[in-house]
């Protein structure tokens, strides 16, 4: 920054400068070093410890909710204990961009986690199943304001050169969960009971808040530009809209009734609108620049998320594996994702985001595709791991750069509202992906209660005709191939010249 300060050529040398105009102090230098330098190691390792145990319950819930559906005499309601949490997510998202965008990160990160921690508390103490879906709900509260609320952080807290690789630490913070969580879980529901799965986890919730809530108050405290807003009631109606119409259109697919097609049809009246609205204008219409790069998010989620649910029982049902064995074709990706999203946030990176993001499309097409070929017997068992671990190292490479890509395109004051537009995205796109490829692999033969609880041993005796994982496969293989298009799109369209 030029001196605003200059002494008139002409003065004698006695004279007193004339100042032209006011004195503006140079900002700040930006501190060196990366993300666990001393200036931001602290931040850094209380965001993180958030995102684990937020991802350590999501991994470690499956293996401990046949326990507990079974204790509370609460297997009719056993769907309504995911779908409670996703469901509600939703409303934290948008909730939590408008949030930062008015008054900054803090609150909805204490707000998110202390929802979070009830929900648990209320799951691990419930006496009746309607209560641990209540506090299923307030878990994925808790969730939605937290996440959203920790990209807004990135945003405002780390430099432009840091941000790919926090992402890279989110994205790192799920290894250890994916790998170990349900051997954890499982381990504590076997000696000590369900309950310790949920209970065990509101007590270490406090332990990432006394390190993040003194530098977030730092770094991150306050409106964007220093003028608190009031929230958007419209725009509040429309994220309860939106929660609403997904769960009541999950709440339909399940069964294939006609009876069923109702609540379909009023959910997707209440969604379809709504997430119109919610979303940036011409998101599903792919227009170039923000909008394709928010729906590149959900239909990579959706084409990733259902190959990966249907895994574990397409090889017990199909190649005679146990569970034990089925999970463990799960384990390596969770690390192949975090490699890739470590490679996406080196300094040689940088320059090539849109590359990276082609090339990672291409290996969630190459993952997504080749997957089902483990159907055919003359396939080995092990080949999952393999695809699996393609298919994750193209997530990590897609996930982070999309989410640096949203940052960049995102004035201050914008960044909470695009970030939930993110994250809704993602969790639209997966409720209806996991609604169709459901009521597809149940009309095809498949049995839906064992695939929403495939971590049951008595699915083993299921019969399950490979056309009901042929459809679901097909599906996942025609979002991952849409994504490639859509990574094309990604570019903002230059200026007319005159």
């Amino acid at each position: 920054m030029k001196h605003a300060e200059a002494a008139q050529p002409d003065a004698e040398p006695d004279e007193p400068a004339r100042s032209v105009g006011p004195v503006r102090p140079s900002p700040p230098a930006e501190p060196a070093g990366g993300v666990l330098s001393a200036s931001y190691r602290a931040l850094t390792l209380g965001c993180v410890a958030t995102v684990l145990l937020i991802a350590f319950e999501a991994m470690a819930v499956g293996t401990a909710m046949p326990a507990a559906a079974d204790a509370l005499n609460g297997v009719s309601l056993y769907a309504f204990a995911f779908s409670a949490f996703f469901t509600t997510s939703l409303l934290g998202m948008s909730v939590s961009g408008q949030w930062c965008d008015r008054s900054g990160p803090m609150a909805p990160v204490v707000t998110g986690i202390a929802a979070f921690a009830a929900g648990l508390l209320l799951s691990g103490v419930a006496q009746a199943m309607w209560v641990f879906v209540v506090g299923r709900a307030f878990q994925g509260v808790g969730g939605g304001l937290v996440i959203v609320a920790l990209y807004v952080t990135v945003r405002r807290a780390y430099p432009e050169r840091l941000r790919p690789a926090a992402l890279a630490a989110f994205s790192a913070a799920w290894v250890v969960p994916s790998m170990v969580g349900p051997v954890i879980a499982g381990t504590i529901t076997e000696h000590f009971g369900w309950r310790w799965v949920f209970l065990g986890i509101t007590v270490l919730v406090v332990l990432p808040l006394l390190v993040l809530l003194p530098e977030l108050r730092r770094a991150a405290s306050g409106p964007p530009d220093g003028v608190a807003r009031a929230m958007d009631r419209r725009l509040l109606r429309l994220a309860v809209a939106v929660a609403v119409g997904a769960g009541l259109l999950q709440y339909g697919g399940q069964e294939l009734r006609w009876l069923s097609l109702l609540p379909v049809l009023v959910g997707l009246a209440l969604l379809a609108p709504s997430a119109l609205r919610l979303l940036p204008a011409g998101t599903f219409r792919l227009r170039r620049g923000l909008p394709s790069v928010i729906a590149l998010r959900g239909v990579i989620s959706a084409a990733y998320l259902s190959t990966q649910t249907f895994l574990p029982l397409l090889l017990v049902t199909q190649r005679g594996l146990s569970y034990t064995q089925a999970g463990l074709s799960l384990a390596a990706s969770g690390a192949s994702w975090a490699v890739g999203s470590w490679a996406q946030s080196r300094p040689w990176a940088e320059p090539h985001r849109f590359e990276l993001v082609r090339a990672g499309t291409v290996l969630i097409v190459l993952g997504v595709g080749t997957t089902p070929l483990v159907l055919l017997d003359a396939v080995p068992v092990w080949l999952p791991v393999l695809t699996l671990g393609v298919g994750a190292f193209g997530m990590g490479l897609v996930v982070s750069t999309v989410g640096v890509l949203v940052l960049r395109f995102s004035t201050p004051k914008e960044a909470g509202g695009n970030v939930a537009s993110l994250q809704l995205c993602d969790s639209l796109a997966n409720v209806v992906m996991l609604t169709t490829v459901g009521s597809l692999f149940a009309a095809l033969g498949g049995d839906a209660t064992a695939a929403s609880a495939h971590a049951a041993e008595t699915a083993t005796d299921t019969t399950v005709g490979p056309a009901a994982f042929v459809a679901v496969y097909a599906a996942a293989s025609a979002a991952a191939l849409l994504s490639v298009l859509v990574a094309t799109r990604l570019h903002e369209r230059p200026p007319p010249t005159d």
